[in-house]
């Protein structure tokens, strides 16, 4: 069954803070996992809490996984 939408994480930037997009709607910057969370949250997915965000197939992680949020420790 596919999944009615994917969450792309981006890189860090250069404070941490990594861009979260859903399909073409910028969804906000995140600077951890609870942001994150937040973002799903108002989303409507009632659910989200970091653990979910950690686990959930539907979100995307580019530049690093869950726990990247410093720019110069990404993988690149």
């Amino acid at each position: 069954m596919a999944t009615p939408y994917t969450v792309v994480v981006y890189p860090p930037a250069a404070d941490g803070g990594r861009r979260v997009r859903s399909g073409a709607h910028f969804l906000g910057m995140a600077y951890g996992l609870l942001d994150i969370a937040e973002f799903l949250r108002d989303a409507g997915v009632d659910d989200a809490d970091e653990a979910y965000v950690e686990t959930s197939p539907r979100i995307e992680w580019r530049g690093g996984g869950p726990k990247a949020w410093d720019a110069e420790q990404t993988p690149g």
